[in-house]
Order: C-alpha cells, then structure tokens, then sequence
C-alpha cells in the first residue's frame, strides 16, 4: 500500500485524508492519505521518507509552504514564480515542490463569476499561500493588489516577488472590490482579525479557511450585505490536481465529497 500524506502545524482541522481516501476508494487504488503534525526541524525527514519510497506523495500546508522550499531537489515553474510549494513528488530520484495552490485559487474564483477585470483586491495576509493568490489575481487581470500584514519582513518577502503590490501598515483598510483573507486567523471559530471592516459593504469577501465554512471574517461581512465565499472549492480543484500528480487519474468532485467538506 501507497503511502500518501499532509504536513502541517496545527493539522487537526485538514479535511485532505476524508477527501483523498473517498477518490482512493471511488478509483480502487493501493493507496491511503494520512495527516501528520510535524515541527519545522522534521521536514527533511519527510524528504527522506519520500526518497526512500516509503511516502509516495505529500500535501504542505501552514506553515511550511516555504520552510519545506530549501529541501527539495527541484522546484516546479509556479512554485518558483511563487515561492511555494504545497505538493511533493518524486521524480527520478529528485524530489520536486510543486503548487497546485494557484490553479486551485483561480478556479474556485472562476466559479464565482466574479470579473476581475481591472478591479481591486485587499489581501489580508503575506504568508505561505498569499504569493499563490497573487499569481491566480494577476491571472485574471485584477488592477490593483493592496497587502497588509502584521509582519513587515513577510511583506517585503511578497513584495520582492510581485512588484504590481501595494504595501500598507496593519490595521489599515482601504477601499477594495474584494477581501480576502490568507491568513490563519479563523481556524478556531472565536478568532477574530482585529480589522474594522463593518464600514465595507456590497463586496465580496473571501476566506481560504474552510473549515469552519464561515468564519467570523465571513460572518461579519455577510452581515454587512457582502457577498461571500469560502476557501472550500480551492482546496478540492489544489487536491484534485495533487491526486493527478500522484496516481495518474484525476479523481471527479462529486456530491458526496463536497458534502463531506459542508458536513
């Protein structure tokens, strides 16, 4: 049997084993997906694990999508233009960091039918996943990006990558067509911001947490009239592009695997 996995800190709330085991099931593949809580000092024997043939595949998810980077034998185009992996395979004998994060992302925006076109986004955020949404905006030919995080290092990190950014101080807001929030903040459903975002209303407003499926960053802004959508479909469109890479069959998003995400 095929060993399959997902890394993190905190994992308890990674629904990847639930939706990997129903695809490994549906397919009737020798394989099972597990989650592992891992410290930054273990992510080279992840590495090891998957060169000696005893892990076959892995999920990265907060907060090593960049610590697991200096690791890794090769780095696929996107994960280099983003600096961010958050899938490993092997290849050879080469470890490869891919991101199927980006893909993921413009996708599930895509559903939204929401034009992007020229239009503005507020990122709330610059860690592990922040460049990945980035890269899908640009994609889709948004006008403007403005980026606040607490950690000025980490803004200067994002804005060495993209130059079309606009960098501002936490705690500030600024007018936007969308808000997104790629930071943490909200896995624990008392979490809260600390942003003052009640005087925003009419937009949309987009969390990439899924579980729980309404934060209280989307709460809050469902009441002020916005329109608002969860990080649910980027994470099933990134793991359907991870279990392609892995087995060689792109597992289809059925009902039953939406429904475990709701459940």
């Amino acid at each position: 049997m095929k060993k399959l996995c997902v890394i993190g800190n905190p994992i308890e709330h990674s629904l990847s084993p639930k939706i990997h085991n129903i695809w490994i099931k549906q397919n009737k593949l020798d394989f099972i997906y597990e989650k592992k809580l891992l410290e930054k000092e273990d992510l080279q024997k992840i590495i090891k694990e998957l060169k000696d043939d005893n892990l076959f595949g892995c999920n990265v998810t907060v907060p090593f999508k960049q610590n697991i980077i200096e690791f890794v034998d090769e780095l696929s185009s996107v994960s280099l233009k983003t600096n961010s992996v958050n899938t490993l395979y092997k290849s050879g004998s080469k470890i490869i960091g891919h991101n199927t994060d980006v893909m993921g992302f413009q996708k599930s925006l895509e559903d939204l039918k929401f034009n992007f076109k020229n239009k503005s986004a507020f990122l709330i955020g610059a860690g592990g996943v922040s460049p990945s949404i980035i890269e899908a905006l640009n994609n889709l030919g948004i006008g403007k990006i403005i980026v606040t995080n607490r950690s000025e290092d980490k803004l200067n990190k994002l804005s060495d990558l993209y130059e079309n950014l606009e960098i501002i101080g936490w705690e500030k807001i600024k007018n936007a067509d969308v808000y997104i929030n790629a930071t943490s903040v909200g896995l624990n459903k008392n979490d809260k911001l600390n942003l003052d975002l009640s005087d925003i209303k009419n937009k949309l407003f987009y969390d990439v947490i899924y579980n729980p499926k309404k934060t209280n960053f989307l709460e809050e802004a469902e009441k002020n009239n916005n329109r608002i959508a969860n990080g649910k479909m980027m994470f099933l469109y990134q793991a359907q592009a991870s279990f392609k890479i892995w087995t060689g069959v792109e597992p289809v998003i059925t009902d039953e695997v939406i429904k475990t995400l709701n459940d």
